[in-house]
């Protein structure tokens, strides 16, 4: 029998089975019950007046876990990388300056997803686990007086928090939007959108809002929406057009494309379960069991990567110690123990561990559950 007549060959399969997994990686993180049994909920039409009324549940939750009132404020229909192309894809015209602070993996894909809507684009570089002084991005917005700032708020590639204070003053001062990830910081990390005069941001909800992937959070302000309906010319991913997603998530319901309903029922139900236990105890937690896992972290004898003021809460990098094989270590907590972690990315592959602790997952018996693993491992 051919490959090919193989394939055509009526499939003999077992029911699906997946091993449980502790997930402590840097995404995704393991689901709260509630949450899936949402996800188990028959589906609706995508224009059934109770989704609909659900669209808006959820736009009202997002605008609380950001902070901020952004009328236009929605979750886009796929992954965060989607709801992170939707902010550029809208706000960039051929020709735009774009300024991109750069000190990790997600910031190197801010330029290349920039340049690739034609912005002339300007890096601003650290070494991957540092953040930008204030100082420092004024002289990058003073010289090339873009149109957009793109920071990295959480950078998933290092553990480390960009402080955003005073930024959006100088965004302001110079007439230019500020475009921010929050993929590793909703939920987790305090985040007040409005406060600092961010006028672009993004997310994902595989994170600290402990849902599957696939309904990203984005959010635009009103200064970013008056540049998109100054545009010269038609959004160029008519997928991610706020133009027409905006006539489907508001009062007009105009159809745009079928919604993922079930992962709307589980967005809808993570930030329910975020908002019942408020937004700043939910930040507080995360910080807390943080500082528990550096302490026992470092009671192991293990270096940490980011200077603890810059540390997420959310995500921890981990040096590998000297001669010890940090794939090798990886591998075995995941196939021996269950539990996973990341390995490093770019500049830190081969260097660190990425250890996530994350929405449902950021709990003391978390910590516990990895440390007892790593004893026997590191």
């Amino acid at each position: 029998m051919t490959p090919l007549q193989s394939s055509l060959s009526h499939p003999v399969l077992a029911p699906l089975n997946v091993p449980e997994r502790l997930l402590l990686g840097p995404g995704p993180s393991n689901v709260h019950p509630t949450v899936l049994q949402a996800m188990n909920t028959p589906p609706l039409g995508h224009l059934d007046p109770a989704f609909l009324a659900l669209m808006d549940e959820i736009q009202v939750l997002l605008r609380y876990v950001w902070q901020t009132k952004n009328p236009l404020t929605l979750a886009v229909s796929g992954t965060g990388t989607a709801a992170m192309e939707a902010t550029l894809a809208n706000v960039i015209e051929p020709g735009d300056g774009v300024v991109v602070g750069v000190s990790g993996y997600f910031g190197n894909r801010l330029v290349d997803m920039a340049g690739r809507y034609g912005a002339e684009v300007h890096t601003l570089t650290r070494p991957w686990g540092q953040v930008f002084s204030l100082s420092e991005l004024r002289t990058a917005v003073e010289t090339h007086r873009p149109q957009v700032l793109a920071l990295v708020h959480a950078e998933t590639s290092t553990g480390a928090r960009q402080p955003l204070d005073g930024v959006g003053d100088l965004c302001r001062e110079f007439g230019c939007l500020l475009l921010v990830d929050t993929v590793t910081s909703l939920g987790g990390v305090p985040i007040h959108l409005d406060d600092w005069g961010v006028d672009l941001a993004y997310s994902c909800s595989q994170k600290g809002l402990a849902c599957p992937p696939g309904a990203s959070p984005f959010t635009l302000s009103p200064r970013a929406w008056e540049k998109l309906q100054q545009r010269q010319t038609k959004v160029a991913n008519w997928y991610l057009d706020m133009n027409l997603l905006s006539q489907y998530w508001g009062p007009e319901r105009v159809y745009h494309h079928t919604a993922p309903i079930n992962m709307y029922y589980a967005l809808r139900e993570a930030l329910r379960l975020i908002a019942e236990e408020g937004i700043e105890q939910c930040w507080r937690r995360h910080q807390q069991n943080a500082d528990y896992l550096w302490q026992e972290l470092e009671a192991l004898g293990l270096s940490l990567h980011v200077q603890r003021e810059y540390r997420l809460p959310t995500l921890t990098t981990v040096r590998i110690p000297e001669g010890v094989d940090g794939k090798a270590v990886a591998k075995r907590l995941l196939l021996e123990q269950s539990i996973e972690i990341g390995n490093g990315l770019g500049e830190l592959a081969g260097k660190v561990w990425r250890i996530g602790l994350m929405g449902f997952n950021s709990r003391p018996e978390s910590v516990d559950r990895l440390i007892s693993a790593l004893k026997t491992l590191v």
